[in-house]
């Protein structure tokens, strides 16, 4: 088994006002790797497709040493790098232009039955799943705590454009929504250095949202839940460096 890889050139959309990679694009981009990766090993959206199930994202820890820029072409390197019984990890190394590292992430994910909404047992229906037993940050997905006090609020309504085909708000959006609760004047000053995520719950279309956003020590936390009905959609945090 080997490391699957893909390069992606960043595109001038892709960026934000002073060229750097979104953060929301950053996700997709890790999103479409895993995806082509999984679809090479036998298990991706068409096998999931034919078999009523769905791969879904239960947390993501991205470490960035410093986020590409416009034109610049990346490499992604991404493998499955464990399981247990319902919970598959899958890593990611991402390369700049002369092979030095600039991002690490890894991520955990659940094979769901879509019509019953409940996670499958790998062993039962990916009988010769392999993985290779390389972990980049070796993280434990640390339980986060959403703060009691909200520095910064924002709502937003989720659109048509914000589900995927599974039929929810794709993962990518959640950190898109939490970053952008956050002022403009902190954006001009700061870039993010590392993205914890823990997905909750599910979010469909035309649900109202709101972010709390607690700042403290260039770390902010994001609470992320919906109005329209009351649970947890996600909690994020978030590390900060200096432009």
């Amino acid at each position: 088994m080997e490391k699957f890889e893909k390069s992606f050139q960043i595109r001038s959309y892709e960026c934000d006002k002073n060229g750097f990679l979104r953060v929301v694009t950053l996700m997709n981009i890790l999103q479409d790797a895993a995806d082509l990766s999984a679809t090479s090993l036998g298990f991706g959206f068409d096998f999931c497709l034919q078999s009523g199930l769905a791969w879904v994202g239960t947390n993501y820890h991205v470490k960035i040493n410093r986020m590409p820029k416009v034109h610049e072409t990346i490499k992604i390197q991404t493998w499955p790098s464990g399981e247990n019984k319902f919970m598959a990890l899958r890593d990611f190394i991402v390369f700049d232009e002369n092979d030095v590292e600039i991002m690490k992430a890894t991520s955990q994910w659940v094979l769901v039955d879509v019509n019953r909404k409940r996670p499958v047992s790998l062993n039962q229906y990916l009988p010769e799943y392999m993985y290779i037993d390389e972990r980049v940050l070796g993280t434990e997905f640390a339980k986060l705590e959403a703060h009691e006090t909200a520095d910064f609020s924002k709502e937003f309504e989720a659109r048509f454009d914000d589900i995927d085909l599974n039929r929810h708000v794709n993962n990518a959006i959640y950190p898109l929504w939490a970053v952008e609760s956050l002022p403009v004047d902190f954006h001009e000053k700061y870039l993010p250095s590392e993205i914890e995520i823990s997905f909750k719950k599910e979010c469909l279309c035309g649900e109202r949202v709101q972010i709390l956003t607690h700042v403290e020590n260039n770390v902010s936390v994001h609470r992320i839940s919906s109005l329209t009905e009351p649970k947890d959609l996600a909690l994020l945090r978030v590390h900060w460096y200096e432009k």
